[in-house]
């Protein structure tokens, strides 16, 4: 898929004569001009930082101990079903107007 001239962006950047050296130095070793590689190793970088944040890593237990809880949840405290009821007459939303707030989890499907 390429992008038309419209469909492209501009960004710049200001780099130390050394540091302009090594990515000039490694794009020529790449077959690539300085943008190019410039644009892909900013683009690798970025897709990475985005997946690293978005997925969580749990060890074995941790990640057991987290379905437990959401398969099996303690029951709605008063002081968090005040604030259920609080939240919803805020929204005065006739139809979320609620007096008591009983809620179960749906069985997991596997």
């Amino acid at each position: 898929m390429s992008a038309s001239t419209a469909e492209r962006g501009r960004i710049t950047a200001r780099v130390t004569a050394y540091a302009q050296q090594v990515i000039e130095r490694a794009a020529e070793m790449t077959a690539t001009t300085t943008n190019q590689f410039v644009a892909q190793a900013a683009l690798r970088e970025a897709e990475r930082v985005i997946e690293e944040e978005r997925i969580i890593r749990l060890h074995e237990r941790d990640a057991n101990r987290f379905f437990d809880a959401i398969d099996n949840p303690p029951p709605v405290n008063e002081r968090l079903a005040a604030s259920l009821i609080k939240h919803l007459e805020a929204r005065n939303d006739a139809r979320d107007r609620v007096t008591t707030i009983k809620w179960t989890p749906r069985p997991r499907q596997l």
